[in-house]
């Protein structure tokens, strides 16, 4: 999948500049990589806002229009501000169609509502994984990757080894093992039909009775 903005190349530099070009509705950003040297750039706000609002953006690979020349480019950065709708700055890689690259890829999740773990064993779906980070070519990118969790039974897991990937994709981990996705949990921690044994109180003695004195004290 690919999506085109628009974008243009900025001279002007620091804070100060940074500052008036969002007060124009601009959002200023860089591009970087490959074999061109980095350009700043900057974006209408609203154009980058509508984007930055679909999944997709963040896992596509992206076609820059800058004053007219295109170049293909992934989103690596988004700054916002701390309270208000507002974008501050982005980062774009440029990339090349010929080598492979790395993109975290989001994973969506389906047929939960009919798997036998939620629909019969009363169990609760726990997406333990959201995105998996792939290596692939450009143009075998996925926008997302589905996972089908219609057969998963309450307490069994898929892992990422399980995951259906499109051709040319494969899944880059760090570490050893084989994480786990999605599981399914089991409600309650023990069987309802399960008694505890009764508790007998173990016997009380009896006091010991307070003798009285035989005198008593004569003044």
């Amino acid at each position: 999948m690919q999506i085109e903005f628009n974008a243009k190349k900025r001279d002007t530099q620091g804070t100060g500049a940074s500052r008036r070009l969002r007060h124009t509705g601009r959002v200023p950003g860089i591009i970087y990589g490959g074999e061109g040297k980095p350009q700043s750039i900057d974006l209408d706000h609203n154009e980058l806002y509508q984007h930055l609002r679909k999944e997709a953006f963040y896992s596509s690979v992206l076609q820059a229009n800058i004053d007219g020349v295109k170049e293909m480019c992934l989103l690596r950065d988004v700054q916002r501000h701390a309270y208000r709708m507002q974008i501050l700055h982005v980062d774009f890689q440029r990339i090349d169609a010929t080598h492979a690259i790395h993109q975290k890829v989001p994973l969506h999740f389906v047929n939960a509502d009919i798997a036998p773990g939620v629909k019969t064993q009363g169990g609760i779906v726990s997406h333990v994984t959201t995105e998996v980070d792939v290596k692939c070519l450009p143009a075998d990118l996925p926008a997302f990757i589905e996972v089908d969790l219609k057969d998963m039974s309450a307490g069994h897991s898929i892992h990422v080894s399980q995951l259906n990937l499109p051709k040319g994709v494969e899944v880059v981990h760090h570490g050893e093992g084989d994480p786990v996705v999605a599981t399914i949990l089991v409600k309650g921690g023990g069987k309802a039909e399960e008694e505890e044994a009764p508790v007998v109180a173990a016997p009380v003695a009896p006091a010991a009775p307070v003798k009285k004195s035989e005198k008593t004290d004569k003044r």
